[in-house]
């Protein structure tokens, strides 16, 4: 397809205004993804009712772009953030030589297919897991072709018990939403994204606690657990990995409004 709409559908120009109608910001940007994405005119057509809909770009194209990769991405399944990007690069800065990746509550599995791809493949173990089976199926597309393996199940129940001990690096993306402000996300969130994957209980750190109180026993000697958070949760997020035995510690990106934390267990 061509990157503005063909004579056979609406105007580019006609298209942009009804996007900008929809709320869509970045509207021109949009309408030439979605030309480059349709396979025909009538299929370009389809593609902007879903999106002025309100459906996320990134299910109506069928990926994101995260850390340079196009991650495939579906409804119901959480789409990564541009900001999670610097979890993975603070991740890949700290990963020794040939690692065991784990992504928990991995989603699309963006954020281990990332960190292996960027380290590369080869001598990397990687393992990603979530409670939502649509999730599930989304991240095998894009783990299996890196080697890494799937888990279903809810957070550690899912893993292997081979597993235990051995996890150098856990990517964690925990859902930190406070239950009460669930509301006031972007519909393009609330309505398009599970809820399992934007609600963190009453605080917003419930699922973070459960993570951190069994961290450490899967995590190898001197292995981390990365997670994100808001600002206004580091003081209580850096108290539960250290409840969780682990030496807590942040890192920022003001450029994306990014807060990492970081667990390391002790040698």
């Amino acid at each position: 397809m061509p990157d503005t709409p063909s004579d056979s559908v609406a105007p580019f120009d006609s298209v942009v205004s009804r996007l900008r109608a929809a709320g869509c910001v970045f509207a021109e940007d949009e309408v030439r993804l979605l030309g480059a994405a349709a396979r025909t005119p009538a299929e370009l057509d389809a593609m902007v009712d879903r999106r002025a809909a309100g459906l996320p770009l990134e299910h109506v194209v069928g990926w994101a772009d995260f850390c340079g990769l196009r991650v495939r991405v579906g409804p119901g399944v959480f789409v990564p953030r541009r900001r999670t990007e610097f979890l993975v690069r603070r991740a890949a800065a700290l990963a020794p030589p040939r690692p065991v990746v784990l992504d928990l509550c991995c989603g699309s599995g963006a954020l281990g297919a990332a960190l292996v791809a960027g380290l590369g493949s080869d001598g990397c173990e990687l393992h990603a897991a979530d409670i939502e089976p649509e999730s599930v199926r989304c991240a095998r597309r894009n783990v299996g072709p890196l080697g890494g393996r799937v888990h279903e199940g809810d957070l550690f129940d899912a893993l292997p018990a081979d597993l235990r001990g051995r996890v150098d690096v856990l990517l964690c993306n925990v859902p930190y939403v406070p239950s009460a402000e669930v509301a006031l996300l972007p519909p393009e969130a609330r309505d398009h994204e599970p809820l399992v994957a934007l609600d963190g209980g009453a605080d917003g750190l419930g699922v973070l606690r459960r993570v951190t109180a069994e961290a450490s026993g899967w995590l190898a000697p001197g292995g981390r657990l990365l997670f994100e958070t808001s600002e206004r949760q580091v003081r209580d997020a850096l108290d539960a990995v250290a409840r969780g035995g682990l030496a807590p510690e942040t890192a920022r990106c003001d450029e994306l409004y990014a807060t990492v934390v970081i667990g390391t267990k002790s040698l």
